[in-house]
């Protein structure tokens, strides 16, 4: 519980920074900060907690796990598996789920800038004149986090977690002494309010939602980390730490803007005394920090799901737990995150004009997120009509209204999340099909693995010492090494193993259903064929499922020495060509992926001096 607050809740927990601020920023002041109009907007924001967080994400959306999983790339895999893979409508809704994980990672840039500025712009409360550090210094805090990624989030949670639990206990704090200086300010929580507010200034209100969504930002990172900690700790945690420092600390914002409207541009740092607020400003620091570890984690176990379910190229990932499978670090993405966040920060330069940018990929992550989750529930759960009816107006209608108050976002920023959504759908959906174009032309190359086998068996090939594995994709096929090695060397090794490496739509995968060995046709003809199945977050490591499958004695009752086998990749260059399918440039973008994509030596975990490379061009 101590590592998933952490972990987990850093960008939800550090919105009270600029959220009340902002409400009370847009359009010069339209929002008031008279009684009724402070009380319409805390209203606003406590019952969209209650019902997009506490309800929607903890209370329903985490039991629909992917077998621990969270995250809209584990609820896509969750559909393809209720409704079936191949139909047409699962072929929209997993567009859909892509659409999802492009809105998550725009959020991923923006969460750690606009965190960051906003704490270090606390100086500009205690020491105007140092305003000009503000960017370099968040700079600098950034870069320190990413390169803390490499140790892995436990160890990062485990450090962090001591600090989030001080953070909401300073925020419970400041809150408290703020209430009981205007206890009237507990009317606000009342439901009544916040419908008055919006029939009494529905314009007002309208725009005011824009800025009251950044209360529930980090709900979708708090869904995706969901597979670091499990359900319960994550449960735990908010009901008895944040949410209610939450609640405390935004009434406690409120309570000093009704007794002096002047602190409404900087009601955060202005609730704590003089003496305070220095070490605010710290712990504020280190709190934002950690907030953008929530995301970052969380795009870390979005991205792996997303290679597993052939909608990235594959990345290197490094398991950094022994004992918790989604624990994760991934160096290409920490990289590309990196260089994303530091761009979006100098580009904008102050959490004021980030906020502008903020909110339209959270409230699109928040539709597509309750789309998904009815869709669960009508197979899983058997909700009947009036029960998906009630949440699709509870939650919907609610989110529909905070996305079209972001929309007028667009011209003053909202395009940024966008564009970088935008980039990420187009290389998801460029990979998908173009894996699909080469798998077709590349089958037609390697023809029946049966008649190849069979010829092989008819010709009465030499063999040599030793066993060859051929990693391949399925037993329909021969492998294009393994062609190769028999019309370049004219010799077959004494054991030949196929061995097909596939995702399941389920994190993990138990051993008695993992693997699965097929009759080639022949019984003493010594090649074999073995599929593995991986869950998505699981390490396709083909060694050490060989030896577990000759451990089973699946392989020759385990007779099979793969201590020492070679490894031959069927690897060939893919020659871009003019046939329909796909448009020219999706064809030049997909051979670019192909070339940055982790090399499948170290992506299958195979020894480098036992793993060779053999093949021929296949078509696009």
């Amino acid at each position: 519980m101590l590592a998933a607050l952490g972990i987990v809740f850093g960008d939800i927990g550090t919105s009270p920074l600029y959220a009340l601020q902002t409400v009370f920023s847009i359009d010069n002041g339209a929002v008031r900060p008279t009684e009724g109009d402070v009380y319409g907007v805390i209203s606003m924001m406590f019952w969209s907690i209650t019902l997009i967080v506490s309800v929607k994400y903890i209370g329903i959306l985490m039991r629909a796990d992917n077998e621990g999983e969270g995250g809209v790339m584990a609820l896509t895999a969750l559909i393809r598996r209720l409704y079936g893979a191949r139909s047409q409508a699962t072929a929209v809704l997993v567009v859909i789920g892509i659409l999802g994980v492009s809105l998550f990672y725009g959020d991923s840039l923006i969460t750690p800038a606009i965190s960051v500025l906003s704490a270090v712009e606390g100086v500009h409360v205690v020491a105007p004149g140092l305003g000009h550090l503000v960017v370099p210094v968040a700079a600098a805090i950034l870069t320190g986090l990413f390169a803390l990624q490499r140790f892995g989030t436990g160890k990062v949670g485990t450090l962090f977690g001591p600090v989030m639990l001080l953070w909401f206990l300073a925020l419970a704090v400041a809150g408290i002494s703020g209430i009981i200086a205007e206890p009237g300010v507990l009317r606000g929580l009342s439901p009544t309010y916040g419908v008055l507010f919006v029939l009494e200034h529905p314009g007002i209100a309208f725009i005011a939602m824009g800025a009251i969504v950044l209360v529930i930002t980090g709900a979708e990172a708090l869904y995706a980390d969901m597979g670091h900690f499990g359900r319960q700790p994550i449960l735990r945690a908010w009901f008895f730490v944040v949410f209610p420092a939450l609640t405390l600390n935004y009434l406690g914002q409120a309570s000093l803007i009704l007794r002096h409207p002047g602190d409404a541009s900087s009601p955060f740092y202005l609730l704590f005394p003089a003496w305070a607020r220095v070490p605010m400003i710290l712990l504020a620091t280190a709190a934002t920090v950690i907030a953008s570890q929530a995301v970052i984690s969380g795009a870390f176990s979005l991205s792996r799901q997303a290679v597993q379910l052939g909608l990235l190229p594959p990345v290197t990932v490094r398991q950094t737990s022994k004992h918790e499978g989604g624990q994760i670090y991934l160096p290409g993405i920490n990289a590309l995150l990196f260089a994303g966040v530091l761009v979006v920060m100098l580009s904008f330069r102050s959490a004021e004009r980030l906020a502008t940018a903020y909110g339209v990929s959270v409230t699109g992550a928040l539709v597509i997120d309750t789309v998904l989750l009815l869709l669960v529930a009508r197979v899983l759960w058997r909700w009947r009509p009036w029960q998906l009816a009630l949440g699709a107006l509870t939650f919907g209608a609610v989110e529909l209204t905070f996305l079209s108050a972001n929309l007028s976002k667009i011209a003053h920023g909202g395009w940024l999340p966008l564009v970088i959504a935008l980039l990420v759908f187009t290389v998801m959906t460029t990979w998908r099909r173009g894996r699909e174009i080469v798998a077709a032309n590349r089958q037609e190359e390697e023809g029946s693995l049966r008649e190849f086998v069979d010829e092989l068996y008819d010709r009465g090939i030499p063999r040599v010492p030793g066993t060859a594995v051929f990693p391949h994709p399925g037993k329909d096929t021969a492998p294009l090494a393994l062609r190769a090695n028999v019309r370049h060397n004219g010799v077959l090794h004494h054991d030949v193993v196929i061995v097909s490496a596939k995702s399941a739509n389920v994190p993990h995968v138990h051993p008695e259903e993992r693997f699965e060995c097929d009759n080639l046709g022949h019984d003493d003809d010594r090649v074999h064929h073995l599929s593995i199945r991986y869950g998505f977050s699981e390490d396709p490591n083909l060694p050490a499922a060989l030896r577990q499958a000759c451990d089973a004695g699946l392989l020759e009752n385990g007779r099979i020495d793969v201590t020492d086998a070679s490894y031959f990749l069927s690897r060939g260059p893919i020659r871009r060509t003019a046939a329909s399918g796909m448009t020219q440039w999706r064809k030049v973008l997909f051979m670019a992926l192909a070339r940055n994509a982790a090399d499948p030596t170290a992506y299958f975990g195979l020894p480098a001096d036992r793993t060779l490379t053999m093949g021929r061009s296949v078509d696009l």
